[in-house]
């Protein structure tokens, strides 16, 4: 008995492209479950079919190449267990999720699927300060400038203030503490993101506690560092910056002066016009990310993961 192949099949043979396609389109914007329940399919087919979607979808995007890769971290689940994805800031897209942890080994993953001759061509990284990402990169792609991710210094500089605000919530007593509970997400915010009624209770509280307004402008005056196209003159607003620091008694923020320093080259790489990536692209790849695992949220299946993340910015078919 001669079995005849028939191209407009999908994987399952009681299902056509046409069909599996459709339903991978469906799963970009709601659950399996909830495509089965419409569908009137078992969850598995439609998984099974979405994947076979994905697949069409990466196959046809091509290899990567890319030129400025951003690296980044997810959990993917309780206890540690992290997996790494790489994106091409250029083409918009993820382009690896893979590793067995967060370390310099799982990153050297990466480059060797990748080659060489490829990891030779990427000439910026954007990552965060964590140090096996910039050792592994160093070593397989040492003429790539190092850029650090404004949006994770900037976090370090948020947690540094907000340590301020509990410290000096912890001296207060009585009707004193209400000025400084639950102010939290009104000093991290920028003032422009607040509502009228939100400021006014930000004026009213700086005004109350000296440290903690001492450290919220220099929380906002350091935000400056990212407009400056001369690293020579962002060196010198850093060590101002850093300077007006001294007898300020804000232990936090000298902590944070110092993690800068370390890391200056990676943090100044930004003064450079080519280097001026946008990080909008990061935030909305993070965020796809965070709704898919949500929806994800109990499956076991890795490959799904690492397809629906490698898929999710790029177009339908």
């Amino acid at each position: 008995m001669k079995r005849e192949l028939l191209p407009f099949l999908a994987g399952n043979p009681f299902y056509t492209k046409r069909f599996a396609y459709y339903v991978g389109r469906r799963c970009e914007s709601s659950s399996i479950k909830d495509i089965a329940k419409e569908l009137h399919l078992d969850w598995k087919t439609v998984k099974e079919l979405e994947k076979q979607y994905m697949q069409e979808k990466l196959r046809r995007a091509g290899k990567p190449n890319p030129k400025m890769i951003g690296i980044d971290e997810i959990s993917i689940r309780k206890g540690h267990s992290y997996r790494i994805v790489v994106s091409d800031m250029e083409k918009r897209r993820a382009i690896w999720f893979g590793g067995e942890d967060r370390s310099e080994e799982s990153m050297d993953l990466f480059f060797d699927e990748i080659g060489p001759v490829k990891s030779g061509r990427i000439r910026l990284s954007l990552m965060d300060m964590w140090k096996p990402f910039t050792k592994s990169t160093r070593r397989k792609a040492p003429q790539s400038a190092i850029l650090y991710d404004k949006f994770h210094v900037m976090r370090h500089l948020g947690e540094a203030l907000d340590k301020v605000r509990k410290s000096e919530y912890a001296k207060l007593t009585g009707k004193n503490r209400k000025f400084i509970k639950g102010q939290k997400y009104v000093l991290l915010s920028h003032p422009e993101n607040l509502t009228p009624e939100k400021r006014s209770g930000l004026k009213l509280l700086l005004a109350a506690n000296k440290r903690l307004n001492t450290a919220y402008i220099l929380k906002e005056q350091f935000g400056r560092l990212w407009s400056y196209k001369s690293e020579t003159w962002a060196r010198k607003f850093f060590d101002n910056w850093k300077s007006s620091l001294k007898w300020q008694r804000l232990k936090h923020f000298e902590k944070f002066a110092k993690m800068v320093e370390r890391h200056w080259d990676g943090i100044a790489a930004y003064c450079k016009p080519e280097n001026k990536v946008s990080l909008g692209f990061v935030e909305g790849l993070n965020n796809k990310i965070r709704v898919i695992q949500r929806r994800a949220y109990g499956l076991r299946d890795e490959e799904y993961l690492r397809l629906k993340i490698l898929t999710c910015m790029l177009p339908p078919l």
